[in-house]
């Protein structure tokens, strides 16, 4: 058996986790370029994250875990993104997982760390692109993804798949698969979050245990087959409101970090012009207004899992009206973090034109992430809506 990896101790405090993100800032941000011509996050960022104990706050305590409030993940996403948001993305998406996988039959859980490393990551891409064939105890599955960030730093992966039923609706899972199970494939060239490595995943026909599968109705409904294993509150969120935060707020974190940049340029600079720029109207209006939205976001995302915690807590659970509600404010983030973050940019006057000025990794990052489904405000705003008119729910993903 392998020697188990230590890392923090398990009584660490939130405060202490969140001054361990507030220190590292200045070494992700160090780190950006070079992480960013990499392609992919440097393994001394993820060493650090790990030592940090990061990934373990949603993790189970069985396996060296923390069981924290995901307020506590998501504040640790915002403070890393404020240095670099790829790094933050990553951590977003990578990290959820060990809270995922608490959902699964308990056997998956032992699969990834019963060997006794519980470093071990699991990288994702849930898109419904798996092909699907049930075979004697599970299932032969093929197919090709993208999208995969920090892939090259995981050891298994969760993916994405529809299952077939004659006169059924489609059902969809998530499998897990080991790294032996699957090919990665560098495709990775884009304008924004270069450093995630977000790769795409091949696979050809391996089988896939039952139990090594997750039913997103399950997620919906609460009858996860982990709920007696990992009786825990935490683990009784819906699997669609922690999901969706963790793709969304890296972006509240690194709107923050083009306010900090912006406030140091826009103090000193002088334009071509002769005009200071933080006398002008645009710059002093673009940093107040991108405040109050930092602001006003970092509130909601608390306001909603408190809601969802207290209504666990209580046994009466927030419907789904809220729901809908918490899901669409969600998706709005990434949106919003766009819209200042440009008007952050325009104020930089002819500076901001130029590829080392701080504030262009900021924009690309955050304009990539807008890219991703679930920052699609449209969709979800379009469906609370009508649910809010009378029509039927469409989205069970909440």
């Amino acid at each position: 058996m392998q020697t188990q990896r230590k890392t923090v101790s398990p009584l660490v405090s939130a405060e202490v986790l969140l001054q361990r993100a507030r220190d590292l800032v200045p070494r992700l941000a160090e780190r950006a370029d070079a992480a960013a011509a990499a392609r992919t996050l440097p393994t001394e960022t993820i060493a650090d994250l790990q030592a940090a104990g990061f990934f373990e706050v949603l993790k189970p305590r069985q396996y060296g875990g923390y069981e924290m409030d995901p307020q506590v993940f998501y504040d640790i996403q915002m403070i890393l993104a404020e240095g670099c948001m790829s790094t933050a993305w990553v951590y977003g998406v990578i990290g959820v997982h060990n809270w995922q996988i608490a959902l699964f039959d308990p056997r998956a859980a032992h699969d990834v760390w019963g060997g006794g490393d519980h470093s071990v990551l699991i990288a994702s891409t849930y898109m419904p692109k798996g092909d699907v064939k049930k075979v004697d105890g599970g299932f032969l599955f093929s197919g090709r993804w993208g999208f995969s960030s920090g892939i090259d730093h995981c050891d298994w992966v969760f993916l994405g798949g529809l299952i077939f039923e004659p006169n059924q609706p489609p059902e969809y899972r998530t499998f897990l698969l080991p790294k032996k199970d699957y090919e990665v494939i560098d495709t990775w060239h884009t304008m924004g979050l270069k450093a995630t490595g977000s790769k795409d995943v091949v696979v050809k026909e391996v089988f896939v245990p039952e139990y090594r599968t997750h039913k997103a109705s399950d997620g919906f409904m609460g009858t996860n087959p982990g709920r007696e294993t990992f009786p825990e509150n935490l683990y009784k969120l819906p699997f669609g409101q922690i999901f969706v935060r963790a793709v969304s707020t890296a972006a509240i974190g690194a709107l923050q970090g083009a306010i900090d940049g912006f406030k140091n340029f826009a103090s000193a600079h002088t334009g071509s012009m002769g005009a200071k720029t933080a006398e002008q109207v645009p710059a002093q209006m673009a940093v107040a207004d991108a405040a109050v939205a930092v602001d006003e976001m970092r509130l909601t995302l608390k306001r909603n899992f408190d809601s969802l915690l207290d209504g666990i807590r209580s046994n009466q659970p927030v419907g789904l009206d809220a729901r809908l509600l918490y899901r669409y404010q969600a998706a709005l983030v990434v949106e919003r973090c766009c819209q200042h973050t440009v008007k952050l940019h325009a104020a930089s006057g002819g500076r901001g034109i130029f590829l080392d000025f701080p504030l262009v990794r900021s924009l690309m990052d955050v304009m990539t992430a807008r890219a991703h489904y679930a920052n699609n405000p449209d969709i979800f705003g379009r469906n609370f809506g009508s649910v809010s008119l009378g029509k039927d729910n469409t989205d069970f993903f909440v």
